[in-house]
């Protein structure tokens, strides 16, 4: 009897082991990556403007407050933090070049030379100056450095006074990339259209940049920058007369293509453009049929999902995050977090995908550097500008657990749709299945609003999934692709092969600038089963034999009681936090708000506080107001895509918390 109860044990051990392993929650980002802290010493504000590696595995350090620190052993407990030079204006980039260290000030490439060797800088030498105008906004970026040792900055552009919301350049190549020399003794403007220019990134010898949310901006994104591209934002079209300009493009030939809205009322006082629902609008793609000198973004980020203050791009070297080597990370200063990009050209154009990363950094991510043991160092800072992460200043390291994530790897465009590669072997029976996916497309306004809510939502049907035999790669065959257009591809029902996971981030978003040529799948070669029609067959099914059994008996319907035909429908509830969590999520509301504490937006306490009704919220989320919040740096988007019975849900629940 022993025997007989011992082998039916070990009959049932295989499959208590499934069950465990199927039952297991799917890990999460901070279970592969971990956020550690880069102890300063007591006092030192690392409001971090600028990083960079030395040679020797040293950390240089700027800080928006001028000074520039080097960090000696900076991933041991004890790193040892030495000033190097102060007395900067607002460093926003830092890199080295042959000895010396360069940044950029807000009116200046500046060069920081250590000549007599005492580990402080004596010699702070202009290398090129720029013209300022004094406006707050007019932030400099950089430098990055080209594969000739020339370098590359960027300039905000400043606000209007009366328009307070319409980007401006008041001097010379604000809201341009500028060139300069190696020994700087010559800049060259290299293109414009910037609007806030904080990400530059030198990819395979080839500039990058990414952009913020804004006026004329509708999302943000990464941007290939070539000499003479024009991106968007019409600022910087005033000097494209000077002699230099590499562009002729005017502002009077963009507003031909878009209006831009400059209205004054019965007062005479200007009026901010605002968001007009349901009107004629172009995209950026649409005006660059008459404008060929715009460049379209390679890759758009979505706003609220995949940031909303885009900053540093850089590429992942080898043998340091597992996977995805050679990919990118772009970092997010309101949303506190890091993005994943990569990219492939089609049609001899930059286009790609981006995932969510690794969130959770303690305030604003603005630069990052590679360690030379492989961990990523992460400067932070949200002074005047808001964050998710609520502290003020952050040095921090991102060190991987060496354990592979079950991830999409990455997106290929194909002519009928588009391949997946995962970082593990799917389990094929789920990943074979049309209803573990969805794609859906959208895209943004070309205005000269504040950001644009998501337009032209279309669903685009998957017809057929073939799955490669190591299970590696799935392939899709997707209707209604849409050139130019934001594909968002869920994955939510494929799983891991061993251990039945989810994906840690099941969204992608490819943006499709060309639609690969080459061969398609035949329908023949891929699988067509739908779990979910399956079942809705199925119910029909034996809904329509309980009908016929009802008619066969001569069965009649219940029939109504008074109790039922006198009924009254409740009165409206309040929605709870549950009930109304997964809208703040699916419409990007937590990613700006927190429900108790200022983040990149009020709290939503706060917003109750001000006793609005629940339709002016609603009104309020289809066309914000920021005059209502003064102090506030990142204005609110407007959002009409939220529909009105989810709106007031939201705002429902917000009212509750007064």
């Amino acid at each position: 009897m022993k025997h007989i109860i011992k082998k039916a044990a070990m009959c049932l051990l295989p499959l208590m082991t499934q069950l465990s392993s199927s039952a297991q929650e799917t890990p999460k980002e901070e279970d592969y990556f971990r956020i550690l802290k880069v102890s300063a010493p007591e006092g030192t504000l690392l409001e971090v403007g600028g990083l960079t590696v030395l040679p020797n595995g040293d950390l240089g350090v700027a800080t928006r407050r001028g000074d520039v620190y080097i960090v000696e052993n900076p991933g041991s407990r004890r790193p040892h933090f030495r000033k190097f030079a102060s007395g900067l204006h607002e460093i926003l980039g830092l890199a080295y070049k042959n000895g010396d260290l360069y940044c950029a000030q807000r009116g200046e490439l500046t060069r920081l030379s250590d000549t007599n060797n005492d580990g402080k800088a004596d010699v702070y030498e202009t290398v090129y100056a720029w013209p300022l105008s004094g406006h707050y906004h007019e932030y400099s970026f950089g430098p990055k450095l080209a594969p000739d040792g020339s370098f590359f900055v960027s300039g905000n552009v400043a606000f209007g006074n009366e328009e307070w919301w319409r980007g401006e350049s008041r001097v010379p190549w604000r809201g341009w990339v500028m060139h300069i020399s190696p020994d700087g003794s010559h800049m060259e403007p290299w293109a414009t259209g910037m609007r806030s220019p904080c990400g530059l990134g030198m990819i395979d010898g080839e500039l990058f940049y990414s952009e913020n949310q804004g006026d004329w901006m509708g999302s943000g994104g990464v941007w290939q920058v070539k000499k003479g591209d024009f991106v968007g934002h019409p600022a910087g079209l005033r000097w494209t007369d000077h002699p230099e300009s590499p562009l002729k493009l005017k502002e009077e030939d963009l507003y031909k293509q878009v209006d831009q809205r400059r209205i004054r009322n019965a007062e005479g006082r200007m009026v901010k453009p605002e968001n007009v629902v349901d009107e004629q609008f172009k995209t950026l793609s649409e005006v660059k049929k008459a404008i060929p000198q715009i460049k379209l973004p390679a890759v758009w980020l979505p706003h609220g999902v995949l940031g909303i203050s885009n900053s540093e791009i850089l590429p992942i070297p080898e043998n340091t995050f597992g996977p995805f080597a050679g990919q990118l990370l772009v970092g997010d200063q309101g949303q506190s977090k890091i993005m994943r990009v990569v990219l492939e050209k089609v049609k001899g154009e930059f286009q790609g995908v981006a995932f969510d990363f690794r969130g959770g950094f303690q305030s604003g991510v603005l630069r990052m550097a590679w360690g030379k043991d492989g961990s990523l160092y992460v400067g932070e800072t949200n002074r005047g500008w808001g964050s998710a992460g609520d502290a003020n200043e952050g040095l921090q390291r991102l060190v991987w657990s060496n354990r592979i994530p079950f991830e999409m790897k990455t997106v290929k465009a194909m002519p009928d749709g588009f391949e997946i590669e995962f970082t593990l072997p799917v389990d094929k029976k789920s990943a074979a299945d049309l209803a573990a996916y969805n794609v859906e497309s959208f895209i943004y306004k070309y205005h000269p609003v504040y950001g644009s809510p998501t337009v032209n939502p279309e669903r685009c049907e998957v017809k057929g999934v073939k799955v490669s035999e190591d299970g590696t790669k799935v392939r899709l065959i997707v209707d209604n692709l849409r050139q130019y257009y934001i594909h968002n591809i869920s994955v939510e029902g494929v799983r891991e092969k061993d251990f039945f996971y989810t994906a840690v981030h099941p969204n992608a978003y490819y943006t499709l600038n060309n639609i690969p040529d080459g061969a398609k799948l035949a329908m023949s070669e891929v699988s067509t089963r739908n779990s979910v029609k399956e079942a809705e067959a199925a119910a029909a099914k034996a809904k329509a034999a309980e009908a016929a059994k009802a008619k066969a008996t001569g069965a009649k319907p219940a029939a109504k009681t008074p109790e039922t035909t006198a009924a009254k429908p409740a009165a409206p509830k309040a929605a709870t936090y549950e009930e109304v969590k997964p809208l703040l999520a699916k419409y990007t509301c937590s990613a700006c708000h927190n429900a108790d504490k200022k983040q990149v937006g009020p709290a939503f306490k706060d917003i109750a506080r001000k006793k609005y009704t629940n339709e002016m919220i609603v009104k309020l989320i289809y066309n914000p107001n920021p005059e209502n919040w003064p102090g506030y740096a990142t204005e609110m988007p407007p959002m009409p895509q939220v529909p009105k019975a989810d709106a007031l849900r939201i705002a429902s629940w917000i009212n509750t918390l007064n």
